[in-house]
């Protein structure tokens, strides 16, 4: 008989996208990843000294991802920036098809449109305001995938809960939460050219949810230059700390769109959240807002998925590179129901207003420096008045393979 032939070698690649480990049918793929972030903060006109200036690791992230069997996904991703070692994400998604997926262990909550967009991606160095009501990474199992020739995304999940604007691990109140999110794409692949690049979508979540002294299933929110603007009263005697306590209800209609060297996005977030305090009670809901538009002035296209330069920056020539440069309005707005009983507003501000306007110099599609300045304006979160408004210069280097 004649010998069967040879197995194939498997395939070695070292790439800008990073070094991957695959059989040579591809049924077998394991990838080496990364993120890497270093971020400088600085806030202009601070009398009061209620920003800190310095430097900071934003995003650490070693990543390990790939394919086993041709239909089964993994990603496992730790983040060693701020100090603060935890595991991002952490999933398996068995996909038989790109119409239907299986995803387990822990990641993105299906619902902020923003935050769904990859941080390496976003025109702006911080999220905007609408991240303080969104639920980040979440542990549960999600039904996701893509109909219709891609025009329609659909996610149906079920989670541990958390409270806005925070990540979970674990689950301390023995109840969970629904997500839900669908967006369309009405135009892709086929349809007008003008229009191709338009999405509108809409995500729920919604769930019970009841903390404790030591485990209170509210968060405190931050400013663009991620300082603490708003928290619940915290206590140390019976009764003297607010806890999540009943239905906790999120909506956001959300949208972007692109054409060219122009990027539109905006998204609307609504969360309503049951409280307690001692025997007092209270449906708490919170909004916020923003309105985002980019334009990459030379070297590429505007995308969700980020700006690709057309041709690589060479230092020798000093040609190619990109440069996008973006501006935002965003708003946040707390319940005044909130105050005085369950947040004080001496201490927490009512609400904010923010502008920002960035700019971007993309060398290739993995690194990039940018900077922004923020000004956000607030009502209340003073002894007397309102808190004065923060004036962050945001700084990043960053990589990412």
């Amino acid at each position: 008989p004649e010998p069967s032939p040879a197995p194939e070698a498997p395939r070695i690649q070292l790439s800008e996208e990073g070094f991957s480990l695959s059989s040579a049918d591809k049924a077998f793929v394991v990838k080496f990843r990364g993120q890497l972030q270093a971020d400088g903060r600085f806030f202009l006109d601070d009398p009061e000294r209620t920003g800190t200036n310095g430097f900071v690791m934003r995003r650490v992230r070693p990543m390990l991802e790939g394919t086993f069997f041709g239909f089964v996904d993994f990603r496992f991703m730790p983040d060693f920036g701020s100090m603060q070692p935890l595991v991002q994400d952490a999933w398996i998604d068995f996909h038989p098809s790109d119409k239907l997926r299986l995803r387990a262990g822990k990641f993105k909550t299906p619902f902020g449109l923003e935050l769904l967009q990859a941080a390496v991606n976003t025109p702006f160095i911080e999220r905007s305001l609408t991240v303080d009501l969104v639920p980040i990474r979440d542990v549960g199992l999600e039904l996701h995938g893509d109909v219709l020739g891609g025009r329609v995304q659909y996610s149906i999940a079920a989670l541990n809960g958390e409270a806005d604007g925070v990540s979970s691990d674990l689950n301390t109140d023995d109840s969970f939460d629904l997500a839900a999110r669908l967006f369309v794409q009405p135009f892709k692949p086929s349809g007008p050219a003008l229009l191709k690049g338009l999405g509108v979508g809409f995500a729920v979540t919604r769930g019970q949810q009841f903390g404790t002294a030591s485990s209170t299933g509210v968060s405190v929110l931050r400013s663009t230059g991620q300082e603490i603007i708003f928290s619940y009263l915290s206590g140390t005697g019976a009764g003297a700390t607010v806890t999540a306590h009943g239905e906790h209800l999120r909506i956001a209609p959300q949208g972007y769109f692109y054409k060219g060297p122009l990027g539109l996005l905006a998204e609307y977030v609504s969360s309503t959240q049951e409280v307690r305090l001692g025997d007092e009670r209270a449906r708490l809901r919170h909004h916020a807002w923003q309105a985002l538009a980019s334009w990459v002035v030379f070297g590429g296209d505007a995308a969700y998925d980020g700006v690709k330069p057309t041709t690589p920056f060479d230092p020798e020539t000093g040609k190619g590179g990109a440069l996008e440069v973006a501006v935002r309005y965003h708003a946040l707005d707390l319940d005044d129901d909130a105050f005085p009983r369950f947040a004080d507003p001496t201490k927490s501000v009512s609400a904010a207003k923010g502008f920002g306007v960035g700019a971007n110099w993309y060398f290739n599609k993995r690194v990039r420096f940018g900077a922004n300045f923020h000004r956000t304006d607030y009502e209340g979160g003073a002894p007397t008045g309102d808190r004065a408004p923060e004036n962050a210069l945001l700084t990043r280097f960053q990589v990412a393979f």
